[in-house]
């Protein structure tokens, strides 16, 4: 099967990627610069340069294509808006693959999306879901929410630099999972036919809130964390500031997401039937403490080794010092 990866040098379409691959699959990405797509490349993918916002490119990344995932989403540094990303972006994919024929489509989208249509983000998000069931393709849409990867710079690293952690509000749990467990299941319901036209939460073992995150970092990295608290109206004032600016669309955007999980909104759903009917074992998904004891471990190893050679050059210095006398 030949298959279109949108978003695949994103933190999760990467990993999509990767897992099409090791599993078999002719991997085809649809890149707009094909020269930050390069690890792509060099794992084995097929690169074509297109871009969603304009459809004209879209018919001829799609020849020969049996299927699509799609893991696109606007980044806050993009140029582009989240609406025009993904929303009149996912419409002309949407638009291009039926009228390309082809017929199977993975979505990634956000949990709990039509709960929360005030925030664009989730609105955009929801109506895509909309748009696509109503496309009449065989589409399977995954409803995620955070990823781990996302953990490190927004905890770990301010941690074990010593700088503040910023807090919000109530700090809402979220079921946090390793993209690359999410990866399994986007691959897997391209052979799972009971997937198709029928939607799935996506999350971790267990939902955690922030500051049981910042507890377990510190526990696992033995630095006490130092700890700035946001104000919700904070919050609230800086996105509203933002959307003065074209600039700051998306970061109004992300905040209005923020602001959701700011006032204790969980984001977590039961798993039991998913697991089943995408013929996957629970017990081999990644769980938040595995997946940071590991990235301390290796972390405060490597600290340990450029302190050892630190001082390895040291008396080095000094002995060449002495040496002179």
């Amino acid at each position: 099967m030949d298959l279109l990866i949108v978003g695949a040098t994103g933190t999760l379409g990467r990993q999509v990627a990767r897992r099409g691959l090791d599993e078999g699959y002719k991997v085809r990405c649809l890149v707009r610069n094909p020269a930050k797509a390069a690890f792509l490349k060099e794992w084995g993918a097929e690169l074509v340069k297109g871009d969603l916002c304009d459809p004209t490119t879209l018919p001829s990344a799609l020849k020969n294509i049996d299927a699509i995932i799609d893991t696109a989403t606007a980044r806050i540094t993009d140029s582009l808006t989240i609406k025009q990303v993904d929303w009149f972006g996912k419409v002309n994919l949407i638009q291009a693959v039926k009228a390309a024929g082809i017929q199977r489509y993975i979505f990634c989208s956000i949990l709990n999306a039509s709960q929360q249509r005030e925030v664009p983000l989730m609105d955009i998000k929801y109506c895509t879901e909309l748009f696509l069931a109503e496309a009449g393709l065989k589409y399977t849409t995954l409803q995620l929410v955070g990823f781990m990867q996302g953990l490190i710079g927004q905890y770990a690293i301010p941690i074990l630099d010593k700088q503040a952690v910023w807090v919000t509000g109530e700090s809402g749990a979220i079921a946090y999972m390793n993209t690359q467990d999410i990866a399994k299941f986007a691959i897997r319901a391209l052979s799972v036919p009971e997937t198709e036209k029928r939607t799935f939460p996506i999350v971790g073992t267990r939902a955690w809130s922030g500051w049981e995150i910042i507890s377990l970092c510190e526990e696992l990295s033995g630095i006490d964390a130092k700890i700035s608290r946001l104000p919700l109206g904070l919050l609230r004032f800086l996105g509203r500031i933002a959307r003065f600016f074209k600039w700051g669309q998306n970061t109004a955007d992300r905040l209005a997401f923020a602001e959701v999980l700011a006032r204790g909104e969980s984001l977590n759903a039961p798993m039991e039937e998913v697991y089943q009917v995408f013929g996957l074992d629970p017990k081999n998904t990644t769980t938040l403490e595995a997946y940071l004891k590991e990235y301390f471990s290796r972390i405060l190893q490597k600290l340990r080794e450029i302190d050892y050679e630190k001082t390895k050059t040291q008396k080095r210095k000094k002995l060449m010092k002495k040496s002179q006398f």
